[in-house]
């Protein structure tokens, strides 16, 4: 099967290291020369915003989805090829579910952490097989790694959930782990 789009989750405010927001436009630049459209929040800021301009500006397809309340807050990015307008959160995640074969987790703030784990639990109940990756940049996703480890050693969930995701360290090796799981 060949990969067409990649929901990305990240965050919309550029965060605390350069690293992060050069991530972003790098592995914006590596799904469009790769001809893998982008599914994303629809912000226009942040490394959200620089994953999507990346796309477009190699002349990749990015398809934003975003409530309407966030409309305002997240500065919406118009100049994206489609922009869909949800009347919930709900709608938006599921669209972007809906829209995407694999979900990738750059760094981001509690909404990508949400939106992360939510992969997370539908595929641990079988509701997807999609691949999800998490891009662990310079130990960003350390303390939810130690987390998901520590909820298995408690014995609130079976060591096979670990199959369900990867972690890369690069964002050059995002869409190679993706496409050997499909």
């Amino acid at each position: 099967m060949k990969l067409k789009s990649v929901c990305v989750y990240c965050g919309s405010s550029t965060g605390s290291d350069p690293l992060f927001m050069e991530a972003g436009d790098r592995f914006g630049r590596l799904m469009a020369s790769s001809g893998v459209e982008l599914v994303y929040g629809g912000g226009g800021i942040g490394v959200m915003g620089a994953v999507a301009r990346a796309v477009l500006a190699e002349g990749g397809r990015v398809t934003g989805i975003i409530p309407r309340f966030l409309t305002e807050v997240e500065v919406e990015f118009r100049e994206v090829s489609e922009l869909i307008v949800t009347e919930s959160m709900h709608a938006r995640k599921q669209l972007m579910f809906e829209r995407s074969q694999a979900f990738v987790a750059l760094p981001g703030g509690i909404g990508t952490v949400e939106e992360t784990i939510e992969m997370l639990t539908w595929a641990q109940l079988g509701r997807h097989s999609n691949p999800i990756v998490i891009a662990n940049l310079k130990g960003f996703w350390d303390p939810m790694i130690e987390l998901l480890d520590h909820i298995i050693k408690a014995g609130f969930a079976r060591s096979d959930i670990r199959r369900i995701y990867s972690v890369v360290d690069r964002v050059e090796d995002i869409l190679p782990r993706i496409e050997a799981s499909l």
